[in-house]
């Protein structure tokens, strides 16, 4: 990776503003959310039933004065029928051999048996009406006879009725009752309620909009960064661009790589619009092809005209190193569905997934973008003049930064986020403090690797939510173990390989030393106390795993805000400090995004050929040793050449029900992919971690002397690695043993 050290302010902001708004437009959709929440709270406690007044109540659409007055009363028709029909006596005989009918409360003693029933007479054409217009009846109405029961029953009730009363009075007390509530709303929209609505149910429109184009974001933000990175030569290779040979072949293989995955972006756009089925979005298929068209484009120009201050020569060694490494997973990628799955759209339907996950992957760039403003702040320098009289040697030194590098990685939630947002300030002041360059790069890249178990680890809850069998209780505290592990084994390591004698001042002199040099950290730890209360109680919104990202970044835009201000005025000033950071974090975003996007297509690969299930399969181990060996290392190549988050994911979906199979405890199998991963990224050829260390702190003089041991030459690799294998294979066995 390599990119230029001064470019014009003109160039900067051409390649940074289109980020920069992008981002600001995370920071904003992200606080307008946090604000609107807070909003309809404090609208509920302020008025009652808040919701219901959000907007204007409509008014009822039922008249009680109307409920029951098309009822009409019975015609003299309807009473002829009911006499014409009326229920013989009770105990008359019924007609056809029918039962006869049972008495009523309200009929008359039963007449002799060979009494005859009256004849049927004509209906009086003036029957009683009753005052609430129903039809009347007589006092003693005659009981049902076999001929009004034979009608009920061809007609699926009686054979005449009148209207509900009791329906009737439910209705018009349910009318009544919407009228009275709708009073009651009205009586609350005051003056002042209607201005806080408005600018409540504004907010809530605005953060609406950007919830639904999260997508589009993230997508327009890897595109733009990918060409800046593109433009400066800055994608992650295993060799940074140093020759015009190194240039020519990083291009070529981009370009190649470009146009394969542009053409898949299309290949989707088409799919999509011709079979008219909503299974992703043709417009983002779209971008994405403008993206990499874009960054095809920028390959030509750099291989017909390479940069002048490039070295001449170089060798096809060198320059294949150079090459970065999206560019071969997304052949890789390419290659199999056009030539195995005869698939076109295949890259771009897995590029598209990682929207599904814009939230976390819109994270990842602001939590590269804090860490370049906190390169340009002077917290660091502070945080290290208040260790510094203790006078700890070297060792010591990187002991005390690893552990405190432990919890910002916890809330970034990936160990490379933390390199690639705070390795330039570990190692720049490692270097200022004594370290030798070996250490301190050491120090650089394995700085996030012991946080990554820790609470709230975003990393940890995305393992426990693709996994029913294990909670994020039982990880972090598991978690919490593994730490103390791997910290224990670096001090003894760090011990063991020290240069020279283990220093440390008289608690007698250091701690007023560190006291005075502390008062420097008050306003930071001022803004940082502020903003998180201030989120807390005013925004009911905590620090968490959720939250980190954007309560973490407005404390960094504060603090190069207090910083640019009471600078002596030969330091750069806020704009040239945003401006700075800014077009950084545009690199690193372009970078590291592009790589991320081009894993989850090569881990697609993985997962459809059902290569790891078919290898364990066929390998058919035994026991639970067996399994967890090959698992080991599995999990270290994985995390050679995936991210995180998609290796995660396709780890949930092919070993953790071998693991279980195998007998082995869930808690215990993430905890081994966890460190596994953890080791990956530290290890040769890829090295993830070492390659992102390298990226933030460009080329530095190597200190080490020509005579130096092996370990010495390659103390940068062989310390981490070493110190991880030992707690990989601590963490992956003594378990089994224990059992």
């Amino acid at each position: 990776m390599s990119h230029e050290a001064a470019p014009s302010p003109v160039r900067t902001w051409l390649s940074t503003l289109p980020a920069l708004l992008v981002l600001l437009l995370a920071v904003a959709q992200g606080t307008s959310e946090v604000v609107q929440a807070r909003m309809l709270a404090v609208g509920e406690q302020t008025w009652p039933g808040y919701s219901e007044i959000r907007y204007d109540p409509k008014p009822p659409e039922c008249d009680v004065d109307k409920i029951g007055a098309d009822a009409k009363p019975k015609s003299a028709d309807d009473a002829m029928l009911d006499d014409m029909f009326a229920t013989p006596p009770a105990g008359a005989p019924a007609p056809d051999g029918a039962a006869p009918a049972a008495p009523t409360p309200d009929a008359a003693a039963p007449p002799p048996a060979d009494a005859v029933p009256p004849a049927i007479q004509p209906p009086s054409p003036t029957a009683p009406v009753a005052t609430d217009g129903t039809a009347g009846t007589p006092a003693a109405a005659p009981p049902k006879g076999a001929d009004d029961a034979l009608l009920d029953d061809m007609f699926g009730g009686a054979a005449a009725t009148g209207p509900n009363t009791e329906a009737i009075a439910a209705a018009k007390a349910a009318c009544a009752a919407e009228h009275k509530r709708y009073d009651e709303l009205q009586a609350m929209i005051t003056p002042s309620l209607k201005a806080f609505r408005v600018m409540e149910t504004t907010l809530s429109a605005v953060t609406s909009v950007g919830r639904q184009s999260f997508e589009g974001w993230l997508v327009l933000l890897i595109a733009i960064c990918a060409a800046t990175a593109s433009a400066l030569q800055g994608h992650i290779g295993l060799r940074n661009v140093v020759t015009v040979m190194d240039s020519r072949a990083s291009n070529l293989a981009q370009l190649v790589v470009n146009v394969l995955v542009a053409y898949s972006c299309v290949a989707r756009y088409n799919l999509l619009v011709d079979s008219g089925l909503d299974q992703g979005s043709p417009t983002l298929a779209l971008v994405w092809a403008a993206g990499f068209i874009a960054m095809a484009g920028i390959n030509a120009a750099l291989i017909a005209r390479p940069d002048p201050s490039l070295k001449q020569g170089g060798s096809i060694s060198h320059a294949l190193l150079a090459v970065p490494l999206y560019c071969s997973m997304g052949f890789f990628a390419s290659v199999w569905f056009l030539g195995f799955e005869s698939y076109p759209a295949g890259v771009a339907n897995y590029l598209d997934k990682i929207t599904g996950q814009a939230g976390i992957y819109l994270q990842v760039g602001l939590y590269v973008w804090a860490g370049m403003m906190l390169k340009r702040t002077r917290v660091a320098h502070y945080l290290f003049d208040a260790i510094r009289p203790w006078g700890l040697a070297p060792e010591l030194l990187a002991v005390v930064v690893l552990i405190l590098s432990a919890v910002p990685t916890a809330y970034s939630g990936a160990s490379g986020i933390w390199v690639m947002a705070a390795g330039a300030t570990v190692y720049d002041e490692m270097r200022r403090s004594g370290a030798r360059h070996r250490l301190a790069l050491a120090t650089t890249a394995v700085s996030g690797s012991l946080g990554v178990v820790l609470s709230p680890c975003l990393l940890v809850v995305i393992v426990a939510s693709l996994n029913k069998g294990v909670t994020t209780s039982e990880l972090f505290e598991a978690g919490r173990w593994v730490f103390l592990l791997t910290a224990v084994l670096f001090t003894i390591a760090l011990i063991a390989t020290r240069m020279g004698k283990l220093t440390l001042a008289s608690p007698a002199k250091a701690v007023p030393a560190m006291l005075t040099e502390s008062r420097k950290l008050l306003p930071y730890v001022g803004i940082l106390i502020a903003t998180v209360v201030v989120f807390a109680l005013f925004f009911d919104t905590w620090l968490t795993e959720h939250t980190s990202a954007l309560i973490l970044l407005d404390v960094m835009l504060l603090i190069i805000v207090w910083d640019g201000l009471t600078s002596s005025p030969e330091d750069d000033g806020v704009g040239a400090r945003l401006a700075g950071s800014t077009h950084e974090t545009t690199i690193h975003i372009g970078a590291l995004l592009t790589l991320m996007a081009m894993s989850v297509s090569f881990g697609a690969i993985v997962e459809r050929a059902d290569l790891m299930t078919t290898f364990m399969q066929w390998m058919s181990f035994n026991s639970p040793f067996e399994t967890m060996m090959l698992f080991v290392c599995i999990l270290v190549v994985i995390g050679m050449t995936m991210d995180p988050y998609g290796a995660v994911i396709l780890v949930s979906a092919t070993l953790a029900h071998v693991a279980a199979d195998a007998h082995i405890g869930a808690v215990h199998f993430w905890m081994t992919v966890l460190v596994g991963f953890e080791l990956g990224y530290l290890t040769p050829p890829v090295a993830l971690n070492q390659l992102l260390a390298r990226s933030v702190v460009g080329e530095q003089e190597d200190d080490t002397p020509a005579d130096a041991s092996f370990w010495r030459r390659h103390e940068d690799t062989l310390l981490p690695v070493t110190v991880m294998a030992v707690a990989l294979l601590i963490v992956a066995f003594v378990p089994l043993m224990m059992a």
